[in-house]
């Protein structure tokens, strides 16, 4: 069996949906289908989760989603007629949903109908089973998938039908609908493929693989052929987007591997996702900003037990949850995505942390970027943290800090977020600008 996820841009348009139809149709191991919401169709155009998170705005300030819901409605009308389909049976299910979401029935809700409106349509047009997660994925509080999910899997799919399932979305124990972050439907196509034993996951996409460099930077980055789960991890957690980081977790213990392939040229190999690989080598370069720096020093830090636990938990009372930590002998220096907290709020709880644990100094500072160097290895090879950092300072780039030896597969370099894309270019220069450093670690 194979478990295939298709991405917002695979499913944007009746077009597209006929390609998917062509793909799973060509192997009937395609059995079991994760589709997310119609993506973009060109630029400008609108995601339909956006547009229902619009709709759930509006619901909030008091104003009937109808105006923006009609946009969503002409979408998928649009596609049922470009399918040839009718729409008399889907426009009550359309209006039964935007009702729901004027009655307040929450973000999460909103967001997850387009999922569920594609499975639906798509399940229609292929004469497949859609099988809602509603009833099926339980979600947790923290966001993780409840261990019954698996069970509830096995026990709803007949192995001799063929399902179309959307994505994202799931309910917590009480019933209510529940959705995973942003991207999350790549994360039901893995929770899937580990319930149904799954001898590939397949994550159609708009790109022929993961790249080792974002191409819109680098026109010339190449296609990783393979990589591990921890490397796909790592590059995702510094701004690849191809994958969804925390869609590894799923498969982990399985060793199911991940093919990423692109839905317009379904010939094309992509990439492997895989437990290991024996080549010690780097994958690729990516770097994320939207960072912000919080600073907290005082003599003697550690010496009280239990500062860290109580620094980190008042921070998460004002929303504010680090993304990455560096430690020095008597300081912490935390960054956060700038999004999580306003101006007023990082000063109240600077104000608070600094009276509460009487810190010599507590600063915050905005405008930073984390570049990754991601392959397994490198922690034995240091004349390639070297390299970057020659590479950056020939360039005028200033490093604001370098964590190396705390992961094997990545070296994270601090760096201004206004400089981003030329870091990522002269980074990738250094390291692939010949075969032998292709070959390194």
């Amino acid at each position: 069996m194979i478990v295939c996820k298709f991405g917002g841009s695979s499913v944007a348009s009746a077009s597209q949906i006929r390609k998917v139809k062509s793909i799973v149709e060509a192997d009937k191991r395609r059995s079991i289908v994760i589709v997310s919401a119609p993506g973009k169709r060109m630029k400008g155009d609108a995601k339909v989760t956006d547009l229902l998170y619009k709709c759930n705005e509006a619901v909030q300030m008091g104003v009937s989603s109808r105006e923006v819901f009609g946009r969503i409605e002409e979408r998928y009308l649009s596609i049922l007629q470009d399918l040839k389909m009718g729409t008399e049976q889907f426009q009550q299910i359309l209006e039964n949903i935007r009702q729901k979401i004027d009655a307040g029935y929450g973000a999460e809700y909103a967001a997850s109908r387009g999922e569920h409106l594609n499975a639906r349509l798509i399940a229609k047009f292929l004469g497949w089973e859609f099988l809602d997660t509603e009833n099926v994925v339980i979600i947790k509080a923290d966001g993780t998938v409840d261990p019954v999910t698996y069970e509830n899997i096995k026990e709803g799919i007949d192995p001799s039908k063929r399902y179309i399932i959307p994505g994202f979305y799931g309910s917590d124990s009480e019933g209510r609908v529940r959705t995973f972050s942003r991207g999350g439907s790549d994360i039901t196509g893995a929770i899937f493929a580990k319930a149904c034993g799954a001898e590939v996951y397949e994550n159609w996409t708009d790109v022929s693989g993961v790249f080792s460099v974002d191409p819109r930077i680098v026109p010339d980055a190449h296609v990783v052929a393979t990589m591990t789960y921890r490397e796909v991890r790592e590059l995702a957690g510094v701004g690849a987007g191809v994958f969804h980081e925390e869609a590894i977790a799923p498969v982990y213990g399985s060793n199911i591997p991940i093919n990423v392939k692109n839905t317009n040229v379904p010939g094309d190999p992509g990439t492997m996702i895989v437990p290991s690989r024996e080549e010690d080598d780097i994958v690729g370069v990516s770097a994320k900003g939207g960072f912000s720096r919080l600073t907290v020093r005082k003599l003697m830090l550690f010496k009280k037990s239990g500062i860290r636990h109580g620094l980190l938990t008042l921070m998460q009372v004002f929303g504010v949850r680090p993304s990455f930590s560096l430690f020095g002998i008597d300081s912490v220096v935390w960054l956060f995505d700038s999004k999580l907290a306003s101006e007023s709020i990082l000063r109240t709880m600077c104000a608070r942390l600094k009276s509460e644990f009487d810190l010599d100094e507590v600063t915050v500072d905005h405008g930073y970027a984390v570049l990754g160097v991601i392959g397994q290895g490198l922690p034995d090879h240091p004349e390639i943290a070297a390299k970057v950092c020659e590479a950056l300072k020939d360039a005028g780039i200033r490093v604001s800090f370098i964590n190396y030896g705390a992961s094997e597969d990545s070296t994270l370099f601090g760096i201004d977020e206004e400089v981003i894309q030329k870091a990522q270019q002269v980074v990738y220069r250094a390291i692939f600008t010949n075969d032998t450093n292709k070959k390194q670690p």
